[in-house]
């Protein structure tokens, strides 16, 4: 359930391809966990009996429309959600049945700003919103996982679009090589002072 790599263009590269955060799918593994335990709470305690063996098929039927509604469903709408960064746009895919996908050219990105509640910080997400010029002007990237490296990255790719127009080809290549390498770092921790 990856996005088609030939959206590409010839020159464009995948600098980060991300899903929202885990945390979506916290509410769906919870369901899948109560059905679970209801299901084995059903069959070890109720008696025996045709009556009960049928409360206990129905239980089942219940558990597995619940589990396929609010475990599997958000499952997939999480898995075939995309936020790709390239080094010439960014790239939203999102849908099941029906795709949709909206491309964000850098040089139409005009600000870009992160959000973060104390929850979101907890589990090191948030939400960037990016403001571009265009018909649609501002969209949304909901539960951004490590979105404050996201939007330091979304910065440098702007400030890098800008330049490779005035860049020569070989030194815009260069750039984006030692951009690559640092992303693949880890992060330094920050230094307390003595």
């Amino acid at each position: 359930m990856s996005f088609p790599e030939n959206i590409l263009t010839d020159d464009e590269q995948v600098v980060m391809h991300l899903h929202p955060h885990w945390r979506e799918l916290a509410r769906p593994v919870m369901v899948l966990v109560l059905c679970v335990a209801a299901l084995v709470a059903g069959w070890l305690f109720l008696p025996e009996g045709d009556v009960w063996q049928i409360v206990l098929y129905v239980l089942g039927a219940v558990a597995l429309v619940l589990v396929l509604w609010l475990t599997v469903w958000p499952w997939i709408v999480w898995r075939t959600t995309h936020y790709i960064f390239t080094n010439e746009r960014v790239i939203l895919q999102f849908g099941i049945f029906h795709r949709e996908r909206r491309d964000i050219p850098l040089h139409r990105v005009n600000n870009h700003t992160m959000n973060q509640t104390l929850i979101d910080r907890l589990f090191g997400c948030g939400t960037l919103v990016i403001e571009s010029a265009g018909q649609d002007g501002t969209t949304q990237l909901i539960d951004v996982p490590k979105v404050h490296r996201v939007q330091t990255l979304l910065y440098e790719l702007v400030d890098a679009d800008r330049d490779r127009h005035s860049l020569s080809d070989e030194e815009f290549r260069e750039m984006l090589e030692q951009f690559s390498e640092r992303q693949q770092q880890p992060p330094t921790p920050p230094s307390t002072p003595a």
